[in-house]
This record gives structure tokens, C-alpha cells and sequence, in this order.
């Protein structure tokens, strides 16, 4: 709500949110397969790209799924925080994954499923950028979320900038990012650029931070999406605010009655 101070950024571009975890690791671009023991996923994912890649090909070259035709779902709020050029094709998203879209993709369905990836809030998708567009930069905020990029169709003169470091996608390869550092995209060549993206928790989380933040934006996300529906306050009546002002004694009975 704005009424605490933000965190201390951690390098040039890095625009922490009040969405904040203390005490991780803040860097622009991470190199997940030279960690397995934090990411034991990656350099599986890259030794497997070819058939997330060589699916994902099919599906654009079947007549019903013209490149423009697989990525016209995508929404229009999304559309003005990443710019017309970019869209997406979601598997999953906040945490439910897209029965229909899955279908398309059997085999990278599998394969991400077999990984075990800490999948976190926005989920996965492919991205699709147009040539002569780009995203503008922006940060995320969150810094408890890091994202990857597995390049699988990139034209020659794509770039990623995160922070002050600009780099380019590699197909096959992993590109990965905290996005709580400002950071954005272009494309000037004359094709299609296409990554698959991947958002997990970050990895010096501890057990009980991920399961909180699970929590917290399974619930958020059940609001947002009707399933939990808003209730309106009740008016307070004199004992409940005499027990409000107990702490948490006077919580716990409100909660359970009044009983010890």
C-alpha cells in the first residue's frame, strides 16, 4: 500500500518492490547449469531442448496453428505492460496448468513436469517477439522470483538488456534472469523471435518462505479469479472491539468463542 519503505536496490537498474524477501541474492543474469545443486533442473532442460524445440516447430507449421493464430490469445492488459510485438502462448499460469494449451505440447508438457522445475506464479509459456518490436523496460518488483529463457528460435541481432548488462539468446541454451532488476528486449531482424519462459522460486528461499508465498498467491489468485468471493465487512459490535484490543488473546477468542 505504500506505506513502507522500499528495499535497498542491489546494483544499477535493481527496483526491489514492498513484494520483498530479505537476504537473497540479487544479480542481473544467473548461470543455472553451472549450479546443480541449486538448479538440478537446467542442464537437463538444455540436453532436452531439441524436443521442446522440434514440437514447437510442428505446431507453427500445422495450417491451423499459423504462428499468429497459436499466439492470439494472449490479453490485452498484457499487451500494453510488454508492447503489441510480444505474446504469449501460456502452459500454466498461477499455478494451474492449461489442460487445452498442454494437449498442444505433450511431450514438453512431460518433460517440464519430469524436471520438477519450483514453478512459481506466472507459471510458463512460449513468447513470441515480432521483428522491429521490443519491450520497453520495466522491472517486476519480486525478488523471490527468478525466470529463464530457452531460446529456441532467436534471429541474429536479438537482445535482452537486465540491469546494465546486455546479452543475446542462445538456442538450446538457458538466458536466465531476476526480473526485480529493470530490464528489456528487442528484435531488428526480419523474423519471429521465440523463447520458452520459465518463472520458479528462487532458490535461497527456505521451506517455510516458499510454502507462505504459496499460500499467499494461491490465495490472491483465488480472489482474483472469483473463486473466492469478496465478503463484506460486518460492523463491529462493543465486545468484539473490546476484544481487538486484547492482542492476541482477544483474537483467539474471538476465533474460537471466547473458550481457553
Amino acid at each position: 500500500q505504500g506505506n513502507l519503505p522500499l528495499p535497498e536496490p542491489a546494483g544499477e537498474g535493481h527496483q526491489p518492490s514492498e513484494e520483498h524477501i530479505d537476504d537473497l541474492s540479487a544479480k542481473p543474469f544467473w548461470e543455472v547449469t553451472a549450479d546443480p545443486q541449486s538448479f538440478p533442473w537446467a542442464e537437463k532442460l538444455e540436453q532436452n531442448a531439441n524436443i521442446i524445440a522440434e514440437e514447437f516447430t510442428q505446431q507453427i507449421l500445422q495450417k491451423e496453428n499459423t504462428d499468429s493464430a497459436l499466439f492470439s490469445g494472449d490479453s490485452a492488459w498484457q499487451s500494453k505492460v510488454m508492447g503489441t510485438g510480444w505474446s504469449a502462448f501460456r502452459l500454466q499460469r498461477l499455478g494451474v496448468w492449461n489442460v487445452e494449451n498442454c494437449a498442444k505440447f505433450p511431450k514438453t508438457y512431460d518433460l517440464l513436469k519430469e524436471l520438477d522445475i519450483p514453478l512459481a506464479v506466472r507459471g510458463v509459456c512460449f513468447a513470441r517477439q515480432t521483428p522491429g518490436s521490443g519491450v520497453g523496460a520495466h522491472t517486476d518488483g519480486r525478488n523471490f522470483i527468478l525466470t529463464s529463457h530457452l531460446g529456441l528460435k532467436v534471429p541474429e541481432g536479438c537482445w535482452i538488456k537486465v540491469g546494465g548488462e546486455e546479452r543475446t539468446w542462445s538456442e538450446g541454451k538457458l538466458t536466465t534472469l531476476d526480473t526485480s532488476f529493470e530490464h528489456s528486449t528487442g528484435n531488428p531482424s526480419s523474423e519471429d523471435r521465440h523463447v520458452l519462459i520459465i518463472d520458479f522460486w528462487h532458490p535461497e528461499l527456505s521451506e517455510a518462505e516458499r510454502a507462505g508465498l504459496e499460500f499467499i498467491y494461491d490465495l490472491r489468485n483465488s480472489f482474483e479469479s472469483g473463486v473466492v468471493p469478496f465478503r463484506q465487512p460486518k460492523a463491529k459490535s462493543a465486545p468484539e472491539e473490546e476484544e481487538e484490543g486484547q492482542g492476541l488473546a482477544g483474537l483467539w477468542k474471538a476465533l474460537t468463542g471466547g473458550g481457553d
